[in-house]
């Protein structure tokens, strides 16, 4: 039919998110700060940029074919956007999630489709219940299957290296000075920083870590130490592990942030910038008002953050006002949400 302006699927939506001026939020810092904003990819994540590529990758080499079953460890938006590409190229999709996903992100696993089997959080990676081994046994048992590994996945830095870190550089007219991430499995932060250091080496690539994650000691010692180790709450952000998806060389500096700081950074996006995003974005943004105060930046600045997901994936947690009561997050300078009024 003619004249009929339409995407064959919403794969082809995947990529090309818009970059956003901040605003409100960074009223008073030095520098101009912009937002790449991944929630506006169609699974609302970055993830979605590293299901189609691997994937993607696995058919070109003959490794991934017609009703196999796709298998992946994730805290949930990785597993969306895999459940989604399986979907719509006909693959089965089984998934082992960290229990400190959001019961959101495991209800939007199960209506995509998904097999999910939720693993504890708080227990070693070599542990057989978590949910890195229950991801490898699944693979082992089951037949025509791939195990996607995103956090030991060259590919996870490939995917960021040919798409999102090409959209930056163009979008700001090869103008960035800093670029802010959240490092979890490493390979978003990782693949844009090559790229952009490729195009200007003089570019500072700031690491977002979570205290009770071992990412920024290694970065700093090059040692796994277990005693940074402690549970945290914030999702697809710091590891307990070293992921190989991380490359170290390209990151100059990291800066870790608290559970409950990130939180409330996040509400403030929401209703100073009318952007509605998930915990790891407030830990970007957290990391940034940081990395201000120890005078990182200057008025030539040009800031670049990443911000990985949306809101909707944490409406049981941090836009919960009850579970932020119970996290101890709230207090007398920390107000509420406004109270809904039920009209009779």
């Amino acid at each position: 039919m003619k004249n009929i302006q339409a995407h064959e699927s919403v794969l082809e939506l995947i990529g090309n998110t818009p970059l956003i001026k901040l605003n409100h939020i960074t009223s008073g810092m030095k520098g101009s700060f912009y937002a790449k904003v991944e929630a506006f990819n169609p699974g609302h994540s970055a993830k979605d940029r590293i299901a189609l590529y691997i994937i993607n990758e696995a058919e070109k080499q003959g490794i991934l074919n017609p009703g196999d079953t796709i298998i992946e460890t994730t805290s949930g938006n990785t597993g969306f956007s895999i459940a989604m590409v399986s979907i719509l190229k006909g693959y089965k999709c089984i998934l082992a999630v960290s229990s400190k996903s959001s019961e959101d992100k495991i209800d939007m696993l199960k209506a995509m489709g998904a097999e999910v089997h939720v693993c504890p959080a708080h227990v070693p990676a070599d542990d057989h219940r978590s949910y890195y081994e229950v991801a490898k046994r699944i693979h082992e048992e089951t037949p025509g299957s791939i195990y996607i590994n995103q956090y030991f996945n060259q590919l996870n830095i490939d995917a960021h290296y040919h798409s999102t870190g090409p959209e930056i550089w163009e979008q700001t007219g090869g103008q960035i000075t800093h670029l802010v991430a959240c490092s979890g499995t490493g390979g978003t932060i990782s693949g844009t920083a090559k790229y952009l250091k490729e195009q200007n080496p003089n570019i500072q690539i700031l690491g977002i870590d979570a205290y009770g994650s071992v990412i920024q000691k290694y970065h700093e010692t090059r040692e796994l130490d277990k005693d940074e180790i402690y549970p945290y709450r914030i999702e697809g952000l710091g590891k307990n592990l070293i992921p190989s998806a991380t490359d170290f060389d390209c990151i100059d500096r990291f800066m870790k942030v608290t559970d409950e700081d990130s939180a409330h950074t996040a509400r403030e996006l929401a209703t100073k910038e009318g952007l509605f995003l998930g915990y790891t974005s407030g830990a970007a943004m957290q990391g940034i008002k940081q990395f201000d105060e120890e005078k990182m930046f200057t008025d030539e600045s040009v800031v670049v953050v990443i911000f990985p997901d949306h809101g909707s994936r944490y409406m049981s947690k941090i836009y919960k006002d009850e579970w932020m009561e119970q996290q101890g997050f709230m207090d007398a300078e920390k107000e509420a949400q406004k109270p809904i009024t039920y009209v009779k």
